[in-house]
């Protein structure tokens, strides 16, 4: 079910109709290559699949094989099944699909609401679910969680072990990348897997608040609990940034920087983007705009500010559940869980991308070779290969041109535009999707505020500064807001020179919305079309802890 419109479409489901780019548009903010649809992104789907069975949420038979089902791909584009999301909502104990779509679509437009199928009830399967809840209370930090430290181990492991690749032949090559893709789907179920377990404490959390009418300790509690790995690149970044940069001491530091990092960068779940190895000039344009900001944005410091807020916030919370002691116990279980399964969803995620990294650095030197015999123009057109062609290209590599730089120029046009954000079955297709520089109708004026969903908690003011690729950071200066279209992980360096942040799309567990609570930065999501609606060099305010954004002065 579906049309296709780019070499990387996919199959649709019917019996799960719904497809959001909510949450995937952080991991996929570009169109998927050829290679990685045919690789990564299948064996994402089938780690997907693993880790919803290994929950107790679904039974094998409910997907189809040999075709996509939690994962779809439209006009080259990356959709979530928000379908199989919901129904995981209302057969776990507790939660519910609206549970779901708040945690992890936010608050966006043009969702119709679950509608229950034949089928959707498995008591069964929710007596799994429930006793696999049961287990996620029992992890009350993140060395309780020893798959991921050993995952963490081996991905590190093979950066340690990488060979000379400029030794191996083009089979060598090509088999160490095929090699890799197990290795990918073992680490993706287990993002997964941990991913749908941080939504139990924070469904609890959440609950309670809400209960007692104190929705706006929920972002503290969640915040400044530490541990986040997607959150140490920054860090590094702004030690780096305290340094001399002509001196050897900064020399070294980026160097070892890179070896420890290399592998994050933007859209950096495809292989055929650019890393901080390969392009080094990313990383240290992050770092010239921290240097450029005072010793007071030392995210070490909002870290410590955000800490000690979570822990106020959890003991007024618990203190006003005092005279329950079921929920009380319960709230406190959760708070101590949370401190495993946030952080773990981050570990986990950058134990994947490690292991693409490897896979991406592999094939950049069979892109570096078929440059050489004519095949491609640039390095990264490894992307825009089938797997079923690489053999070929091998032996050919000039018949091969043609066909890329086809799929390369559609590539690049598809990148300029905005697919839809949700759409039930089908979409009308690339031609009738509007541009990501088109400039909204209804922009706002001084004293207009929009409202987005609490990210991370404080007011910040600045100039607004929209910057739609996380590769441009040079119009930021420190003490700007920060106005992006998404925030992968590629993204939070910026945060740090900024005095806030504010995201068209987005959701509570959304990655880089935990990270930029770890920095601690004033941060609203999900505000709809801010990057069209809030002009340029206007003086707003952000304030993270409402979700409204005002305007306050027009440039």
């Amino acid at each position: 079910m579906g049309d296709r419109y780019y070499v990387t479409d996919s199959d649709l489901s019917e019996r799960f109709p719904i497809y959001t780019r909510a949450n995937v548009g952080e991991v996929f903010p570009d169109p998927v290559t050829p290679l990685t649809a045919d690789t990564a992104l299948y064996d994402a789907e089938l780690g997907w699949r693993d880790a919803w069975i290994r929950m107790g949420a679904f039974e094998a038979d409910e997907f189809p094989e040999g075709i996509f089902c939690q994962l779809g791909v439209q006009g080259g584009y990356c959709y979530l099944n928000a379908s199989l999301i919901r129904l995981f909502g209302e057969r776990a104990p507790g939660l519910s699909w609206q549970a779901m779509d708040e945690q992890f679509f936010g608050a966006q437009p043009g969702i119709p609401p679950y509608e229950e199928m034949a089928g959707d009830v498995r008591p069964d399967l929710s007596e799994k679910i429930g006793g696999t809840f049961a287990w996620v209370f029992s992890k009350q930090s993140l060395s309780d969680l020893d798959e991921l430290t050993e995952d963490r181990r081996m991905t590190k492991e093979l950066r340690d072990q990488r060979p000379d690749l400029t030794t191996l032949s083009l089979g060598e090559l090509w088999d160490r990348y095929l090699g890799l893709i197990p290795i990918h789907r073992k680490l993706f179920a287990q993002h997964l897997f941990t991913t749908y377990m941080a939504t139990v404490p924070v469904g609890v959390i959440s609950g309670v608040a809400t209960a007692v009418g104190r929705p706006d300790l929920i972002m503290p509690i969640i915040a400044g609990i530490g541990e986040v790995d997607s959150a140490e690149p920054s860090h590094a970044m702004w030690a780096l940034s305290r340094l001399d940069p002509a001196s050897q001491e900064f020399a070294d530091g980026f160097a070892a920087f890179l070896y420890e990092y290399g592998s994050r960068g933007p859209n950096e779940w495809e292989s055929r983007s650019p890393s901080w190895e390969t392009r080094p000039a990313l990383a240290l344009a992050a770092i010239d705009r921290m240097r450029q900001a005072p010793d007071s944005a030392d995210p070490a410091g909002h870290h410590a500010e955000r800490a000690a807020e979570r822990e106020a916030a959890s003991a007024e919370l618990l203190a006003m559940v005092e005279a329950d002691p079921a929920t009380h116990g319960q709230l406190a279980a959760a708070i101590g869980c949370s401190k495993a399964w946030l952080p773990g969803r981050e570990r986990t995620k950058t134990n994947n991308i490690r292991l693409i990294h490897e896979m991406r650095m592999t094939m950049r030197e069979i892109g570096r070779r078929m440059v050489e015999a004519g095949g491609f123009d640039d390095v990264e057109d490894f992307g825009f290969v089938r797997k079923d062609e690489m053999t070929a290209l091998f032996a050919d590599p000039p018949a091969m041109l043609g066909t890329v730089r086809e799929r390369r120029a559609e590539y690049d046009r598809l990148c300029e535009l905005e697919p839809p954000f949700v759409f039930v079955g089908r979409t009308d297709g690339p031609d009738t999707w509007s541009r990501r520089d088109a400039v909204a109708s209804n922009r706002l004026g001084a004293g207009d505020v929009m409202a987005g969903m609490p990210g991370c908690p404080g007011q910040a003011e600045g100039i607004a500064r929209v910057v739609l690729d996380s590769n441009d950071p040079f119009a930021l200066e420190p003490g700007d807001i920060l106005i992006a279209p998404i925030t992968d992980p590629s993204w939070t360096p910026l945060f740090v020179p900024a005095a806030g942040v504010v995201v068209d799309v987005g959701a509570p567990l959304s990655h880089a919305i935990i990270v930029s609570r770890e920095l601690g930065i004033p941060c609203v999501i999900s505000a709809t079309g801010a990057t069209r609606r809030i002009p340029d060099g206007a003086r707003i305010r952000v304030d993270g802890s409402t979700g409204a954004v005002t305007v306050l002065e027009l440039p």
